[in-house]
C-alpha cells in the first residue's frame, strides 16, 4: 500500500509518501537498505471505496474519492480526523474494485 506519513513518523530528509508492507511485530528478518521499520499504535480508520472504473481513468477515480473524503464530516458519528496518529493509506489503484483509501480517526471531544 501507499502511505502518507505524518510528520512525526518521517525520518528527517525523507518525503511524505512511501510504500509500506505489514510484518509481524516479532519480525527478525533482514530489512533492505533504504527501508525503515515503523511501529504503529492501534487506531481506527474510515475506509472509502469508489466505484469500479476503467484503469486508464485512475486519476479521475482517485480525485472523485478525495472529493468525497474532503466533504465527509466524521463528527456526525462522534469522530474526528486524527492525521498525526497514523498514516493515511491507499491500496494500489485497481479499476475492477474501485479506488480505496483509509484515513485515521479518533473519538471526538466535541458533542457536535
Amino acid at each position: 500500500m501507499g502511505v502518507w506519513l505524518p510528520d512525526a513518523m518521517r525520518p528527517e530528509g525523507t518525503g511524505i509518501y512511501a510504500h509500506a508492507v505489514e510484518v509481524p511485530a516479532e519480525y527478525m528478518g533482514e530489512i533492505p537498505e533504504g527501508f525503515d521499520v515503523i511501529e504503529l499504535k492501534p487506531c481506527k480508520y474510515l475506509i472509502f471505496q469508489g466505484e469500479p472504473y476503467d484503469d486508464e481513468q485512475f486519476g479521475e477515480a482517485i480525485g472523485e474519492v478525495w472529493s468525497h473524503i474532503k466533504g465527509y464530516n466524521p463528527k456526525v458519528y462522534g469522530y474526528e480526523w486524527d492525521d498525526e496518529i497514523a498514516p493515511r493509506f491507499q491500496f494500489a489503484p485497481m479499476g475492477w474494485r474501485g479506488y480505496i483509501e483509509g484515513r485515521p480517526i479518533k473519538k471526538s471531544l466535541c458533542s457536535c
